[in-house]
């Protein structure tokens, strides 16, 4: 299976080791992204419309080419599946989707009839994140993560893309799991309060992207240096969250 993610750096964050946990359980995923940090769903569309060379090109968790055209990537093989997403600051408020959200889904269905398409619904941001755009939220994690929710729903129901429910996921870990509940003495799973960390923060979301593209339960197993119980946490987390 070969999919292309259309993003920014939270797509950099879900791809990260995707690849790797593919590879480790016998399932054939090619990963590509197309990324720049921050980026809207409008300056996507803005720069496939001007046809902008801005983009890292990333492959299997690694950037291999700067700069590139969506167009130029995009045209160059055959994808099974195409990943679209909001930047983090303007992911809960459905207003600023749009019409950049339908105009790049029809763009992607023209270039890639045979794909599907995917609607990657990002997390909420850490408790007490000195983030910009927080505010718009009353920096209040709950009411961010639930507004994610309601404008990610509209986004699917919208362009018939499927959903890859990333943000709940790590939404169950930080309120269900102590060793993520940051309120009371847990670890973050973000390195900087909105990016997700480089252990497990990074391999819930990833794990979360390899149920949703094989279609198959996750099973717990070793990876990195990560501690093994709350490794089988985070896979029952992604289990629930995607099958049950």
């Amino acid at each position: 299976m070969k999919i292309l993610s259309i993003g920014n750096s939270f797509s950099e964050d879900a791809q990260a080791y995707l690849h790797a946990l593919a590879e480790q359980r016998g399932i054939d995923l090619t990963c590509e992204n197309l990324a720049i940090g921050g980026c809207s769903l409008q300056t996507h569309w803005q720069n496939v419309a001007e046809n902008k060379k801005e983009y890292l090109y990333g492959v299997n968790g690694t950037w291999v080419a700067h700069p590139v055209t969506v167009k130029e990537v995009i045209e160059a093989g055959k994808y099974d599946a195409i990943t679209l997403q909001q930047v983090s600051g303007f992911s809960g408020q459905y207003e600023t989707y749009q019409p950049y959200l339908n105009d790049l889904s029809a763009y992607v269905r023209e270039k890639q009839p045979g794909a599907d398409l995917y609607f990657h619904r990002t997390w909420a941001y850490e408790i007490g994140s000195p983030h910009v755009d927080f505010p718009r939220y009353d920096c209040d994690q709950k009411k961010m993560y639930a507004a994610i929710c309601s404008a990610s729903d509209s986004a699917c129901l919208v362009t018939g893309a499927a959903l890859i429910p990333a943000g709940d996921v790590i939404q169950t870990l930080r309120e269900n799991v102590p060793a993520f509940d940051v309120a009371n003495g847990g670890e973050s799973l973000c390195r900087d309060s909105f990016h997700m960390s480089e252990t497990y923060g990074r391999f819930a979301v990833a794990l979360t992207w390899l149920a949703v593209f094989s279609g198959k339960r996750v099973e717990a197993m070793p990876f990195m240096e990560l501690d093994q119980d709350l490794i089988a946490e985070i896979v029952k987390a992604v289990n629930k969250v995607v099958f049950d």
